[in-house]
């Protein structure tokens, strides 16, 4: 059975977005492959810098998954705080890798673009931590999108580098990227994210995703008018939902006019709120039980110490400092 590592960041609500980019396929790969999935606070310093946001978020995400379909008892489910060998291999990573192969690294290079005049010495060195996450467990297979791919990357020469100067000791990953997993639309028709606070969130009230959903920016056309449902965000999102008898249907609807884009709105709304009605509803139970959290969290960290503080000590005897 192969192993599988991923890691996802506490940064705000789970949206429909993270779902289809990486939280659908983390539940699916676990029924067969040793899967490791870690919270990333430690990730998550280098932009939230209020205690109780990092504490609710990390809660969340961990009830997000729970409530999606996680099994603890199939996937190691963990906070990367829990476990200091990822800053301990961190820093060993930190002494054999060189500034200007970081300096190439698309999150630097971006910072820069941007003209970011106090970027944090956690951002630049962002990869390397990643590189430390991913090969203290030795994983076959690590779970990305496109924009992730250069981490993996990153993280198999730095695997090399270190095989060759101090002997055999880490795995090479491989990235696996889902091609057709599509970039999923805003309400804004950019890419769904957070940070262009264009997301329609798993979780929130009934009433919270009515207004998301029925805020999707749509073009002028009159209601009576004929529209093209390929050039429309609604019917890019009821699609990545929808089966192909309900996508033809409904581009039928749109093709013939009388059909408003409010109309498509509620259809996309009465879609999303069946897909995910179980879920919503394990959301609501699961999320008091802090306890049942907790205690999953604290048995995947003790799983998973298991093997990184094995990689962490072959590491540590290859350098001297056993």
């Amino acid at each position: 059975m192969k192993r599988i590592l991923s890691g996802v960041q506490p940064s705000g609500k789970p949206h429909i977005g993270n779902y289809l980019g990486a939280i659908r396929q983390h539940i699916a790969m676990q029924k067969d492959h040793e899967c490791f999935l870690f919270i990333a606070d430690l990730h998550a310093l280098t932009t939230v810098r209020n205690a109780e946001l990092m504490r609710q978020q990390t809660y969340e995400l961990a009830v997000a998954y729970l409530a999606l379909g996680l099994d603890p008892n199939k996937t190691a489910f963990f906070k990367q705080s829990a476990l200091p060998e990822h800053t301990e291999l961190c820093w060993i990573f930190d002494c054999i890798t060189k500034m200007p192969f970081l300096e190439r690294a698309h999150a630097w290079k971006d910072a820069q673009a941007k003209g970011k005049k106090e970027v944090t010495v956690g951002l630049f060195n962002y990869p390397i931590l990643m590189s430390a996450d991913i090969l203290l467990y030795q994983p076959d297979i690590v779970p990305v999108g496109k924009d992730q791919k250069q981490h993996v990357e990153i993280a198999r020469d730095i695997a090399t580098n270190f095989n060759q100067t101090f002997g055999e000791t880490f795995k090479l990953p491989e990235p696996l990227i889902k091609e057709e997993v599509a970039v999923v639309p805003g309400t804004d028709g950019q890419k769904m994210s957070k940070s262009y606070g264009n997301t329609i969130d798993l979780f929130g009230t009934d009433a919270e995703l009515k207004k998301q959903v029925m805020g999707i920016i749509t073009d002028s056309t009159p209601l009576e008018e004929s529209k093209n449902p390929e050039t429309c965000n609604v019917f890019k999102l009821y699609k990545l939902f929808a089966d192909k008898k309900e996508i033809e249907e409904l581009a039928e609807k749109y093709k013939a006019g009388g059909f408003g884009y409010g109309d498509a709105k509620k259809t996309l709304l009465s879609k999303l709120m069946e897909y995910f009605a179980e879920a919503r509803q394990k959301y609501n139970e699961i999320l008091p039980k802090k306890d049942y959290v907790y205690d999953v969290l604290e048995d995947g960290a003790k799983r998973a110490k298991k093997v990184a503080a094995n990689t962490l000590e072959m590491a540590k005897k290859k350098i001297g400092y056993i």
